[in-house]
């Protein structure tokens, strides 16, 4: 790929080009040295950047950027669209002193996500950021982006002493997705339910699910649903251990009909147990703190503590010239 100047009156001459499958390593590690100045250690995997890397629906030469300094790999960025017409995702990261780099990605992936959003509605394109991120804290008002949620990252510590399997409420029973593909189904409709209501939710069918969720590199004796009897299935635990740093409770879900009867409460404490069982020493998975089923204080009366916190950002892409 062709390495363009960008600014040839800097110092460091600024080169942006596309990224490739050839740089996830490189990429890696980039994230990993924001990740220790934001959150105190790294905890980017390999796995996750390679999976980014590959996705289907992303065309790495139109959709990724790499920014260079001096040589040195100082940004990163890509942006995709599968989470319907009107509504580019995107990730942007940038080490600390480089403004110019951070600016010239921004608009890369702003004028990228105009061309994919072109003839929809009221378009976005939304970002998450640590809520003290390493970006300069003016560039993204400056451009007209506001900070439209909150998230936290939770994480508790796990001892196979104490977190033993708990006792299932009267007559919920819990069964693991390994075997049965209709499982699995039931699985992606639970999802669908439970999370319908959420900021941001995405309706997927059956195999763009799959798609986006990396299904390939799932474990499906992590995942879990529980059923009443004469009720049905009642709630979803999907969770990965493909992470480095700890296992990951990644959607933990209860029919809106079906919520208040402890059936979170013991999901969650399965997840720790299973977690703990595997010989993991933390857990964690990210929360809405507005997320009005009661989902954070659920996790606080377990234990779960603050991690980090994550802003989503969003612009308007009618306001791009």
């Amino acid at each position: 790929m062709t390495v363009t100047p960008y600014d040839r009156r800097s110092r460091n001459t600024l080169t942006v080009r596309p990224a490739g499958p050839g740089d996830a390593s490189d990429i890696c590690a980039l994230l990993n040295a924001i990740d220790l100045i934001e959150i105190g250690r790294p905890e980017s995997d390999l796995a996750a950047v390679k999976a980014d890397l590959h996705h289907p629906d992303t065309d790495l030469a139109k959709d990724s950027w790499l920014a260079f300094e001096g040589g040195r790999l100082v940004a990163y960025a890509q942006v995709w669209a599968d989470s319907g017409p009107g509504r580019v995702d995107s990730e942007h990261y940038v080490l600390p002193g480089h403004r110019e780099a951070a600016v010239r990605l921004l608009e890369l992936m702003e004028i990228r996500a105009r061309e994919l959003t072109a003839g929809t509605g009221d378009a976005v394109m939304r970002l998450q950021l640590n809520v003290k991120p390493v970006l300069d804290a003016d560039v993204l008002p400056g451009r007209g982006y506001r900070s439209v949620r909150h998230y936290q990252v939770m994480t508790r510590a796990l001892s196979p002493a104490a977190d033993l399997p708990p006792a299932p409420p009267g007559g919920l029973l819990l069964r693991d997705c390994a075997a049965d593909e209709a499982d699995r189904r039931r699985v992606h409709a639970l999802v669908e339910d439970t999370f319908s209501a959420h900021f941001g939710h995405v309706h997927r069918p059956y195999e763009a699910w799959l798609d986006h969720l990396d299904a390939r590199s799932l474990d499906w004796s992590l995942v879990w649903i529980a059923s009443l009897p004469g009720v049905g299935d009642a709630g979803v635990l999907l969770t990965r251990d493909d992470r480095t740093s700890m296992g990951w409770l990644s959607h933990l879900g209860v029919r809106a009909d079906l919520r208040g009867r402890g059936i979170g409460g013991f999901l969650l404490r399965h997840g720790f147990a299973a977690y703990a069982a595997r010989g993991r020493d933390t857990v964690g998975l990210g929360v809405d703190t507005r997320n009005a089923t009661g989902a954070l204080a659920l996790y606080e009366a377990h234990g779960m503590t603050l991690h980090y916190a994550v802003d989503t950002w969003e612009l308007s892409l009618h306001s791009l010239g």
